[in-house]
């Protein structure tokens, strides 16, 4: 993966016989990545393999998170950690956002994406998501599951989303159609100023609402998915919703938090 400035050079208008200088976008050169892991020992590996294979034009910086793991999982990160691939241990499992907050204590990039570590989200989709960052369209880029293709999700699941999605768009006045995928791009200066305090999957409407109470613009461009049950290792059940639901209203109302 090479390095190399992204920009967008200056335009011009002939209209009204002058110049109009276009604002050029910001210029990025490194991408962290964040993953946390929780005892996904039968896909870790292969998620890496992954990351490891897509090709974007920054220096890309990988921090994994394993949350806790007692499934053998840590044994194939010692395995797997490399100068491209640093791995940050919790010894007990604290939960999604602490392992967040974890890996953006050290993470050294000027973009920052968050990437699960189940195969739901494929890193092939990487390049859509960074795109409109790096053209200057947007600080902030989510990745839709419900706009782009994607293996069905429980019909629980699906309900559960829209619902927090709509409860997100009416409370903070916004239009998103996935508030609680896992695919999201930050430019490193918005995150600066807000303190992530969830522990669990709550990090997905805290920083949600924190973007949006901020007054930051979110983008949205579809994304591919391929969800997974319960069987299959699925760890986010109907309680993590209700947990949800309570954030975006906390969060909307409570300014302190």
């Amino acid at each position: 993966m090479t390095a190399k400035e992204i920009g967008i050079v200056d335009g011009t208008s002939a209209e009204g016989g002058g110049e109009v200088q276009r604002k050029p976008a910001p210029r990025y050169c490194s991408l962290s990545v964040i993953v946390p892991v929780y005892n996904e020992r039968a896909t870790i590996a292969e998620i890496i393999r992954r990351v490891r294979a897509v090709d974007v034009p920054l220096d890309v910086d990988v921090v994994v998170v394993d949350d806790g793991s007692n499934d053998g999982t840590d044994k194939i990160l010692a395995a797997l950690a490399d100068s491209t691939v640093r791995v940050i241990v919790h010894p007990v499992n604290q939960g999604k956002g602490a392992a967040i907050r974890s890996a953006l204590a050290v993470a050294r990039g000027d973009l920052v994406l968050v990437q699960d570590a189940d195969l739901e989200y494929d890193p092939d989709d990487w390049p859509r998501l960074l795109e409109p960052v790096l053209k200057g369209k947007a600080r902030v880029v989510y990745g839709s599951r419900f706009t782009g293709e994607r293996k069905n999700m429980l019909p629980s699941h699906w309900v559960g989303n829209r619902l927090l999605t709509l409860v997100t768009n009416v409370l903070y006045r916004s239009t998103l159609s996935d508030m609680e995928t896992c695919y999201k791009v930050f430019d490193r200066q918005v995150l600066q100023g807000i303190r992530i305090r969830s522990d669990r999957f709550e990090f997905e409407p805290e920083i949600t609402a924190k973007i949006l109470r901020s007054g930051e613009r979110i983008y949205e461009v579809p994304i591919s998915y391929a969800g997974r049950e319960p069987s299959d290792g699925k760890k986010i059940s109907w309680r993590d919703g209700i947990s949800a639901l309570w954030a975006l209203v906390r969060f909307r109302f409570d300014r302190s938090a």
